[in-house]
């Protein structure tokens, strides 16, 4: 199971784990043209799967918990894609290396898989396999839907340009998913992952402005 450092604690997945080899080159299928749209379901599905074989191939266990816009494309089905994977994962070199050759491979953007929204990983780290698809060596988990709002709310993005989508219509879902009533609702769930003076002021805002829009109360 996944395990994440916290003040100073390092754990990691059980299971035998065996580093890429320093110098190998890894097999190649061909390089075709690098994606430059946003990633669906299918291509996202397809690096995993050749991931998990290039994982089965060096004998290696690995886990990969899905943050931000892929919970919301595979483990919610809220959209249709995504720009990237925001993910933690384990064992994370080899997974960072392997996630390159799929790149070359299927033409995805370089970091299609990436770590980068990990601060947002809250030390109630509660997560779900779902409907989630699983490989041998590849075990995929993702947030609970609770525990996602609470994410979304911590970053509470508003869109700025029309490429960038912004957290507004993920926590709107959520929010209905959940069947949340107020703000005050929603915030009380972010205090569940989240200390307060973590918070941002930013996060209440918009959690009434969307309940205003939905006809909730604050």
């Amino acid at each position: 199971m996944l395990r994440l450092s916290h003040g100073g604690r390092e754990s990691s997945i059980g299971g035998r784990r065996r580093q890429v080899a320093s110098g190998e080159r890894p097999r190649t299928r061909g390089i075709i043209a690098p994606v430059k749209e946003n990633l669906t379901e299918g291509q996202i599905l397809r690096a995993l799967e050749r991931l998990a074989g290039l994982l089965k191939e060096r004998q290696v266990q690995g886990e990969i918990c899905f943050l931000g816009g892929a919970a919301m494309v595979l483990a919610f089905k809220a959209r249709p894609s995504t720009k990237d994977v925001d993910a933690v994962f384990e064992p994370p070199q080899v997974i960072r290396d392997l996630s390159l050759l799929v790149h070359r491979e299927q033409g995805l953007p370089e970091s299609w898989l990436n770590d980068a929204a990990k601060g947002y990983v809250s030390t109630r780290h509660d997560v779900a396999v779902g409907d989630l698809p699983q490989f041998e060596s590849l075990r995929l988990t993702a947030p609970t839907a609770e525990y996602l709002l609470a994410m979304k709310c911590m970053a509470s993005r508003i869109p700025g340009r029309p490429e960038d989508r912004g957290d507004v219509q993920d926590i709107q879902f959520l929010i209905q998913r959940l069947a949340l009533r107020s703000a005050e609702e929603a915030m009380a769930i972010v205090a569940r992952y989240y200390p307060e003076d973590r918070v941002p002021p930013r996060a209440r805002f918009l959690l009434e402005d969307i309940f205003e829009e939905l006809g909730g109360g604050p």
